[in-house]
């Protein structure tokens, strides 16, 4: 008879090869996954996005000091920037942009540290590569005006330029005070310091103009030196005018739109009770709920639309958000493209009146801030394109929510500081 006990002879070292054998597999992939998501690898991409932040908060400085250098150089080239600061500045737009976008998707959840990592790298390469362009540019400029413009020559050239911008600008302490009749102080705080900080600025680049002057005739280091500081508080007090006269075209403007936003407003409720009224028993009262919260929020908007509209409209924007999403899949495609059309007019003017507070407090915040606001502006320039209704007023939704993240990292940053 054959022996019954000859196959355990092989098969049980096989099996016990084989269990060896995958255990060591187990060992490795589990150690690969380790290595690619544990805490070693996360706080090396952690770092590397810490490094390429500080680069891209870099990025956005040097772009917005080239347009300063481009608008000194204006003047002196017959009101043409030199081709190389403009490709400069090309360059380091399209950069910046690409990189906002980039940054914001590698900081996401989910994404491998070694993916992020190996983005931060790409990342910090292209910016750096961007930042030697921006430098070489402004040397070649330099050296230009060093050859074909004298001192006296830019010197004439930014007292022009001084003029120009106050006659432009008017009297922002009138826009103020139209602005103080017309709304509480609590619609345009951010803009509430616009009109001083605009005189302000005005009277530092004078000072750094008679500065220049004083120096008119030492090294050329210097005099651009303060024609610099001269030309970024002209930046500062058009960027503090333009604030302002924003601020004024969005509260007269949601001042002449509340009364029909509440109609809309309105018009949607009561859709949505018709909606609910065909519903079953499992999701009509649900419905008849968000139903009720949106009429107490719209009485609470009618009742501070008179003195605070931009303050109503935002209001009023996000009920009929909370309202769409309680309908949900409860309405047919023309139902939602009909109520679309209606919302997004409101939706845009909160996005607007969001975005413009955002940029009003986002100056020399630290990269989340700044990527956020560039979202915001990125998600708003889609609404207005998108063809589609129901597509647009979802983008300017993100536009509102992106603009008042921004502010608020900002506003939790300086606090912090």
């Amino acid at each position: 008879m054959p022996d019954a006990s000859a196959p355990a002879t092989w098969i049980v070292p096989g099996l016990i090869a084989i269990a060896a054998v995958a255990v060591v597999v187990i060992a490795i992939v589990v150690g690969v996954r380790i290595a690619r998501r544990g805490r070693r690898a996360q706080a090396r991409a952690g770092a590397s996005l810490e490094q390429l932040g500080e680069r891209l908060v870099e990025l956005d400085d040097a772009t917005q000091e080239l347009e300063i250098e481009i608008g000194m150089s204006s003047a002196l080239y017959d009101g043409r920037p030199p081709a190389s600061l403009r490709r400069a500045r090309l360059t380091a737009q399209h950069t910046r942009d690409d990189a906002f976008a980039a940054y914001s998707a590698a900081t996401r959840e989910g994404v491998l540290p070694a993916d992020r990592l190996r983005e931060a790298r790409r990342l910090t390469a292209g910016i750096d590569e961007a930042l030697a362009v921006v430098r070489a540019a402004r040397a070649d400029n330099d050296a230009w005006l060093a050859e074909n413009a004298t001192h006296r020559e830019q010197i004439d050239v930014e007292r022009r330029r001084i003029d120009e911008l106050v006659e432009r600008m008017g009297d922002p302490a009138a826009l103020r005070a139209e602005l103080a009749r017309i709304a509480d102080e609590s619609e345009w705080e951010d803009a509430a310091g616009a009109d001083d900080e605009a005189r302000s600025a005005i009277e530092r680049a004078r000072a750094h103009l008679a500065e220049a002057e004083r120096l008119a005739d030492g090294p050329s280091p210097a005099v651009r030196a303060e024609l610099r500081a001269c030309e970024a508080s002209l930046a500062r007090a058009e960027q503090a005018s333009r604030q302002l006269e924003e601020t004024y075209r969005l509260v007269t403007g949601a001042s002449l739109s509340i009364g029909d936003e509440q109609k809309a407003a309105e018009s949607a409720i009561r859709a949505a009770d018709g909606t609910q009224k065909t519903l079953d028993q499992a999701e009509g009262p649900r419905l008849a709920e968000a139903i009720r919260v949106a009429r107490v929020a719209l009485d609470a908007a009618s009742r501070i639309a008179d003195r605070r509209p931009v303050t109503a409209n935002e209001r009023i924007a996000r009920l009929r958000d909370r309202l769409d999403v309680a309908l949900a899949d409860a309405r047919t495609q023309q139902q939602k493209q009909r109520g679309a059309r209606s919302a997004l007019p409101g939706s845009l003017n909160a996005a607007r009146s969001a975005l413009a507070r955002a940029e009003a407090v986002v100056l020399d915040a630290e990269v989340d801030a700044r990527v956020r606001l560039d979202s915001a502006r990125r998600e708003l320039a889609l609404a207005r394109q998108a063809h589609d209704p129901i597509e647009a007023l979802e983008a300017s939704r993100r536009a509102r929510r992106d603009a008042e993240e921004a502010a608020s990292l900002a506003r939790g940053r300086k606090r912090r500081h």
